[in-house]
């Protein structure tokens, strides 16, 4: 149990052993001088039930005071998205305005922003490497950040990607063995991996990554940024013409059980959370226990005032 206010607690609890006291020493001298002028004094502790009665109402009313709550097991649904983007040299081509990157960040938000709070997300960039820049959670800020602050550097690579967005979803290193051996990394159907790329690839292991994430009931949505048609970029100063690549895009969502996307349609986009099974977690969270305690302690006022009233006549 928890207290929003310890000090209440201490002088409320306070105030009810002055009165205590203060109830013992008036019944002893009571008892005292009805002894002195002779007169019998009833054994019966029923006498006096009234004013415990209200002691204890007192008492309880000084523990609501004090804000007390209790931690309790709360079941939550909830699933994990994880937003792997391109940060490749190649997403700096206007062929989509401003860019391909721009546009996969303004899809990237679009699809946080539709998100229910019962969705963790978090968001892998990616290129040749691939780094966790905000790992899932309920806090969608923390992701909206992480897109916001991508740059564009490097080559590509998709398999990378995957095995890095698993990474982020189980907690612990995800990579395809030298000799291409798949590593069993658990059964996740509550997650999914959405890639923002155009698809253009130069890294190995693309199939046996999404084999991975396939095995492990991971679904992978891809959204392909840029046109077919391609555009020119400037890297290290040679000219390099660059194009979607929808058929690397589409093999990837295939094999995992996804779907392709075109960037331009975030409409649809909208509807992956919707293939997404929500598991049952469990986590504390608090329960006020103040409205109880107030209820309780007018019912023991209340009990206290009337039994007073009715052997002595008098309310205290």
């Amino acid at each position: 149990m928890t207290l929003s206010s310890p000090l209440l607690l201490a002088v409320g609890l306070l105030v009810t052993a002055v009165l205590a006291w203060a109830a013992v020493v008036s019944a002893r001298r009571r008892t005292a001088a009805l002894t002195a002028a002779g007169v019998a004094v009833p054994g019966s502790r029923r006498t006096y039930l009234g004013v415990g009665l209200t002691i204890a109402g007192v008492g309880v009313l000084a523990i609501a005071t004090a804000g007390p709550a209790a931690m309790v097991p709360v079941p939550r649904t909830a699933g994990t998205v994880i937003l792997a983007i391109d940060v490749s040299n190649s997403m700096g081509a206007d062929d989509v305005v401003p860019t391909r990157l721009a546009a996969a960040q303004r899809a990237a938000r679009a699809f946080v922003a539709a998100q229910p709070d019962s969705v963790d997300i978090g968001v892998v960039a990616f290129e040749r490497g691939a780094l966790t820049t905000a790992r899932p959670d309920a806090d969608h800020s923390v992701a909206l950040k992480a897109i916001d602050r991508l740059k564009i550097t490097g080559g590509t690579s998709l398999g990378t990607a995957i095995t890095a967005s698993l990474s982020a979803i189980t907690g612990r290193q995800v990579a395809v063995g030298r000799d291409g051996a798949a590593p069993d990394i658990g059964y996740w159907p509550s997650a999914t991996i959405v890639m923002f790329s155009d698809g253009q690839n130069q890294g190995a292991d693309v199939e046996r990554a999404a084999t991975v994430a396939q095995r492990a009931g991971v679904h992978i949505h891809t959204v392909g940024v840029g046109t077919t048609a391609g555009a020119t970029v400037r890297v290290d100063g040679y000219h390099l013409r660059t194009s979607l690549e929808e058929d690397t895009l589409t093999l990837i969502a295939q094999t995992t059980g996804g779907a392709y996307h075109p960037a331009s349609d975030t409409a649809r986009l909208d509807g992956i959370a919707d293939t997404i099974d929500l598991r049952l977690t469990v986590s504390d969270e608090p329960l006020p226990l103040a409205g109880g305690l107030i209820g309780l302690a007018l019912a023991l006022l209340t009990a206290g005032a009337a039994l007073t009233v009715l052997r002595s006549g008098r309310v205290i």
